[in-house]
């Protein structure tokens, strides 16, 4: 079975999370099918390695992080890949996939586009 990480930076506000939230409510509604859930980098829980444990015990033999980050940086280029290989000691026999930042998307730019329309 297939799970889906959605990855977040986190913060401290509490709108932060309901937002989240609502993106994985969203999201898991055109793709019922696979195991949705989300997790947070910092300051906010659940953080990443509770993210993966969690998929884990749903059932998971893959997961893909979806990275809700624009941009590479530390925290996509070292602290998040850091997390997935200490998950891939712990969990040999789950396939890791980790998406690219949001920013490299070909699409990107019509998005822009479109939200400076509305």
């Amino acid at each position: 079975m297939r799970a889906v990480l959605f990855v977040s930076h986190g913060s401290q506000s509490p709108k932060t999370k309901r937002e989240v939230q609502d993106i994985v409510r969203r999201l898991k509604k055109k793709s019922p099918k696979d195991i949705w859930t989300y997790a947070f980098l910092e300051m906010i829980r659940p953080d990443i390695s509770e993210g993966i444990d969690q998929c884990v015990r749903k059932g998971a033999a893959e997961i893909i992080l979806l990275l809700n980050f624009l941009n590479s940086g530390r925290h996509v280029d070292e602290d998040i890949l850091r997390l997935v290989k200490k998950a891939r000691g712990k969990y040999p026999r789950v396939l890791f996939r980790i998406t690219p930042p949001l920013g490299r998307h070909p699409k990107i730019a019509d998005l822009f586009l479109e939200m400076i329309r509305e």
